[in-house]
C-alpha cells in the first residue's frame, strides 16, 4: 500500500529455503530465516520498529510537526482544514449556507447540467489542503498519496466498481517522476477494495499550466488531449466509475474525461477528488 507500512509477513524462495521478510517500519524488509524463528523475529522487528520511530518520528503531513501516528495532522492542521458536509448541490456537492433538500441544486448546474455524476472531496482548497496537494506533486512526497487516499475513503460512492486516474501526458511524468492521480488511486483502491485502471486513459497531447486560465480557456486547452484504450468499451461498459485526481478547480479536465468515459459506455462517472476550490480559493 502506498506510504503506509505493512507488517504482515511475505514467504519467498531462495536457494530452495523458505525466508521470510517482515516490514519493520522505516527500516524496511528485514530478512527472516525460518518460520521456527518467529518469536525472535517479531522481537527483532518490534525493537528495530522502535528504533525508527525514535529515529524517524511521524509527523504532520503538512507542517513537519511530530505526530502520534503516520498519516495524522496536527491539531492546529487539522482545525484548518474544512470539511466538507451537507446540506450540498445534489448534482455537483457545492456546499450550501442551508439545508434546502436532498435534491436542491445549485443555480451553476441548473443552468448548465454536469456530465459527471457528482464532485466528492472531504476537504476544500485551502492552505492546508494545497500545502498537502504540493508537498506530493512537486515535492515527490509520495507516501502522502495515502494520507489524502485515507480521507477520501470516506466520500467515495458506495457503488464505485473501478477507479481511474486523471493521465499526465509521458513529458510530464518523464520530469516528475511518476503521477499523483495514479498513486492517489491505488491507495483508494487498496483501502475499499476498487479496482483501478491506469491504462484505459490517456493524456494524448502536452497541455499549458491551467493556472491563471478563465474557463473558457481551460476548457480549449484540454479540448482533444485524452484518449481510450483500444478495449476501453469493453472495460467500461455498465461501470460505475471514479475518476481521481488530486485537486477539482474549473473541472475543465474532469470534463473532459468524462466525457470519453461515458461515450465508452460508463453508466456513472463521479469525480474523487483531495480537496476542491470554492468561490475564489484558487492561487
Amino acid at each position: 500500500m502506498v506510504g503506509e507500512v505493512s507488517r504482515g509477513a511475505v514467504t519467498a524462495q531462495a536457494s530452495g529455503l523458505a525466508v521470510e521478510y517482515l516490514w519493520s517500519g522505516h527500516a524496511g524488509l528485514v530478512p527472516l530465516r525460518s518460520a521456527r524463528d518467529k518469536v525472535g523475529m517479531k522481537a527483532t522487528a518490534s525493537v528495530l520498529r522502535s528504533i525508527a520511530d525514535f529515529a524517524l518520528p511521524p509527523r504532520c503531513p503538512a507542517c513537519g510537526t511530530i505526530t502520534e501516528a503516520n498519516h495524522r495532522f496536527c491539531s492546529p492542521c487539522w482545525r484548518q482544514l474544512r470539511f466538507l458536509a451537507p446540506p450540498w448541490c445534489a448534482s455537483c456537492g457545492t456546499p450550501f449556507e442551508f439545508d434546502r433538500g436532498d435534491t436542491a441544486r445549485c443555480a451553476a448546474c441548473l443552468a448548465d447540467p454536469p456530465r459527471h455524476d457528482g464532485i466528492f472531496a472531504p476537504v476544500a482548497y485551502g492552505e492546508v489542503a494545497r500545502t498537502l496537494a504540493l508537498r506530493l506533486k512537486y515535492g515527490g512526497r509520495m507516501a502522502f498519496a495515502d494520507t489524502i487516499a485515507r480521507q477520501m475513503v470516506r466520500v467515495i460512492p458506495a457503488d464505485t466498481d473501478l477507479l481511474v486516474p486523471v493521465p499526465l501526458h509521458r513529458w510530464r511524468i518523464w520530469n516528475r517522476g511518476f503521477n499523483q492521480a495514479a498513486l492517489i488511486a491505488d491507495a483508494l483502491g487498496w483501502h475499499r477494495g476498487v479496482a483501478v485502471d491506469r491504462a484505459l486513459l490517456h493524456r494524448t497531447r502536452a497541455t499549458p499550466a491551467l493556472r491563471g486560465l478563465g474557463r473558457k480557456a481551460r476548457r480549449k486547452a484540454v479540448s482533444g488531449a485524452f484518449s481510450l484504450s483500444d478495449n476501453a468499451q469493453d472495460r467500461l461498459k455498465g461501470r460505475s466509475i471514479g475518476l481521481v485526481d488530486d485537486v477539482y478547480t474549473s473541472g475543465a479536465t474532469t470534463d473532459a474525461c468524462v466525457r470519453l468515459l461515458k461515450r465508452a459506455g460508463a453508466s456513472r462517472v463521479a469525480i474523487l477528488t483531495w480537496a476542491r476550490v470554492l468561490g475564489d480559493a484558487e492561487d
